[in-house]
């Protein structure tokens, strides 16, 4: 029978690239890695990973076992779950979550109090990543819930293994000086906003690419600040010559001499809650995507 311990050594591994990496992940030395995956191959009777550069790459032996790995987890975590769930499903452990930083701040931490409050023996443990990454993490078991978002409006590509909801949909508004003649409309257009100059988000943000799409029918207006914190976008903005484009989601008090006005057609993501469907059963997980999602709805 093969080894549990080392096939999610080798899972690590192929996940992380280095030995290095897999041990801290897992909590291990990367002797104690290298150990694993030697024991490992003994039992398989192959080779299963070969160095490559600074790191290692699994073997064409080793991505085949780790490919058919995901199933031998998925009954594992399964079972676990279904034990969880038996003890009059209630809410215990640890349950890890990985999110950007904006649905640690606007979905996330609202609803740790109440958390702690419904359910005393559940403990989380957050993390902050990027969508793509927070995807990995999840599906190959490091982290249980992911939150993420939309990248340009298109989902993410997520494995059969994974499961999904929709928990929260982020609008952008415009950030507009007080003392500008348009902070008096009650919602704005591209047209109103192609000739204002602006500091936006850097290139690669969700934000910047909400700007370019905001004037995807005209000519780009001038961009004369780039600012990734949205409070020093706001504190420009306040100075009376840019405009800004701010996400609705954590985002913090204006300051005064800035107004927030909507948008006729707004940018908008859509925010996800994502665990591996073999976790449906866990009731800390449930708990926790009730918690996150509008109206307190059942969870998944």
């Amino acid at each position: 029978m093969l080894d549990v311990v080392a096939l999610r050594a080798l899972q690590q591994v192929h996940a992380r690239g280095t030995l290095a990496r897999a041990a801290e992940s897992l909590g291990f030395t990367p002797s104690a890695v290298s150990q694993q995956i030697k024991r490992l191959e003994r039992q398989v009777g192959v080779t299963l990973i070969a160095p490559a550069g600074r790191g290692v790459v699994l073997t064409p032996a080793g991505r085949a076992l780790v490919d058919s790995s995901s199933d031998v987890f998925a009954t594992l975590e399964a079972a676990r779950n279904a034990a969880r769930s038996v003890a009059e499903g209630a809410a215990e452990g640890a349950v890890e979550i990985v999110a950007f930083s904006t649905a640690i701040r606007g979905l996330l931490a609202p609803v740790l109090q109440q958390l702690r409050r419904q359910h005393p023996r559940l403990e989380l443990r957050i993390g902050e990543e990027d969508p793509a990454r927070a995807l990995q993490l999840v599906d190959t078991g490091l982290m249980d819930i992911a939150l993420v978002h939309d990248a340009d409006g298109a989902p993410l590509p997520m494995s059969r293994s994974l499961r999904h909801t929709q928990v929260h949909v982020d609008v952008g508004d415009v950030a507009v000086p007080a003392a500008h003649p348009l902070a008096a409309r009650e919602s704005l257009s591209s047209g109103d906003l192609r000739d204002q100059v602006w500091v936006t988000s850097p290139p690669g943000t969700v934000c910047h690419d909400w700007f370019r799409h905001l004037f995807a029918w005209t000519d780009i207006p001038e961009v004369r600040h780039s600012a990734d914190d949205f409070s020093t976008q706001m504190a420009l903005v306040a100075e009376g010559d840019v405009f800004a484009l701010v996400p609705r989601l954590a985002r913090p008090q204006p300051p005064p001499g800035v107004v927030l006005r909507p948008l006729s057609d707004p940018p908008s993501r859509e925010v996800r809650a994502v665990w591996r469907s073999s976790s449906d059963a866990s009731p800390g997980i449930r708990a926790v995507i009730a918690a996150v999602t509008p109206a307190q709805s059942a969870a998944p």
